[in-house]
């Protein structure tokens, strides 16, 4: 007699690690996540658009902007909450997971952690709300993984500041209301609040992805932009401040990651289900179960590793290091994930009509952005050597 099927979660009775709050968290995000979201990706994807502006507000309005951050209409949930509404919202697509994790974990982080109360009074409300969308500019042309590169400057003139610079690939851009730019100054890096519209500034969207096409991705441009001294970030001083934040949008990837894979390999596992080959179901084969099994084992483990990061962060003891390890492990296993459940859908895998192949492809963009699975590498490295080997 055949057993039912066990959820891949279930193998390793994860909901037990959770609380009654995370579950409901959980399950709302999922909700709304299915009702909203889901029918509409796959034509966002093909389309490469989003209705940025809507998605942002129904975010909001589910209270997931920001909602690890304290007060300013934030909802102040614990990390692992976080964590989980970013797998749910990634288990959709990645693209909107990253709006999520621009405007709360970046753009909004930074100014609740270095700005000031006029700034925070200023900006946080409403980007909590979604009705105000933020971007991060830290990256540039080429300035990727060694951020210490930037040649984005920002200049006195009397009380003023003058920005010149560009940055690159960067999400929320063009919709933006308000850009976190980080440019170089006499005084070490600085972060800068440039209000979409100042003169000089624009942020020119990046078309023909292969990748994150339901995501908005731009150039940033500034040329000229003058900047009131009070537009500057005043917690912020050196790399440490960008870094911190880039953290922060780390640790919701750890868990986002995880989303995607287990999209992919529950469409496997419903999809060799049903599939008739040479007169028998495709998961009754040995070959499809070993598959199937070492998915499933690789995506439990993950998880525990990303509820075990979240409870660090929970106590104030999550070092950044171990921030790498997850984001390192958690994408690397995903994508592999991704790319086995495709081959288990066979040509159909290669369709919008499953959402495989295009959460493979988004996690190509996921394994690089927020730090290389190699940077990673060199971090985890470097904590076990004690030998720094980036340069």
């Amino acid at each position: 007699m055949n057993a039912s099927p066990v959820h891949p979660f279930d193998l390793l009775a994860l909901d037990g690690l959770l609380s009654d709050e995370e579950r409901e968290i959980r399950r709302t995000v999922r909700a709304l996540a299915d009702r909203e979201l889901r029918p509409h990706v796959a034509g966002w994807f093909e389309r490469g658009e989003i209705p940025a502006r809507e998605l942002a507000r129904t975010l909001g309005g589910l209270g997931v902007l920001g909602m690890h951050l304290e007060g300013y209409g934030c909802a102040g949930t614990s990390a692992v909450s976080y964590g989980l509404a970013c797998l749910e919202l990634e288990a959709v697509d990645s693209g909107l997971r990253s709006l999520v994790s621009v405007q709360g974990s970046l753009a909004m982080y930074a100014i609740w952690t270095y700005g000031s109360e006029e700034q925070k009074q200023r900006w946080l409300p409403g980007m909590a709300a979604g009705e105000t969308i933020g971007c991060f500019g830290l990256t540039e042309p080429d300035a990727g993984s060694d951020p210490g590169a930037m040649r984005t400057r920002a200049k006195r003139d009397g009380a003023d500041w003058i920005l010149e610079g560009a940055k690159m690939w960067i999400t929320n851009g063009s919709v933006a209301d308000v850009a976190v730019v980080w440019a170089r100054t006499e005084e070490g890096v600085r972060g800068f609040l440039v209000p979409a519209g100042t003169p000089g500034f624009s942020a020119p969207e990046i078309k023909q992805k292969l990748s994150l096409r339901a995501s908005v991705t731009s150039e940033l441009v500034l040329d000229g932009v003058r900047l009131p001294a009070d537009a500057m970030l005043p917690g912020a001083r050196g790399l440490s401040g960008p870094l911190g934040c880039l953290d922060e949008a780390r640790f919701g990837i750890v868990f986002g990651a995880l989303g995607a894979a287990r999209d992919c390999l529950e469409t496997a596992l419903a999809y060799a289900a049903d599939r008739v080959v040479f007169a028998r179901s495709l998961a009754s084969y040995q070959l499809t179960q070993q598959k199937l099994a070492d998915m499933a084992l690789e995506l439990g483990k993950g998880m525990l590793l990303a509820l075990h990061l979240g409870r660090l962060k929970d106590a104030g003891r999550l070092t950044p290091e171990q921030v790498s390890v997850g984001k390192l492990n958690n994408v690397r296993e995903a994508i592999e994930i991704a790319r086995q459940c495709r081959t288990v859908l066979g040509a159909n895998g290669i369709t919008l009509e499953y959402p495989v192949m295009r959460h493979a492809n988004n996690l190509e963009s996921v394994l690089t952005y927020e730090g290389t699975s190699e940077v990673h590498a060199l971090v985890v490295g470097k904590a076990l050597t004690g030998e720094a080997a980036f340069r």
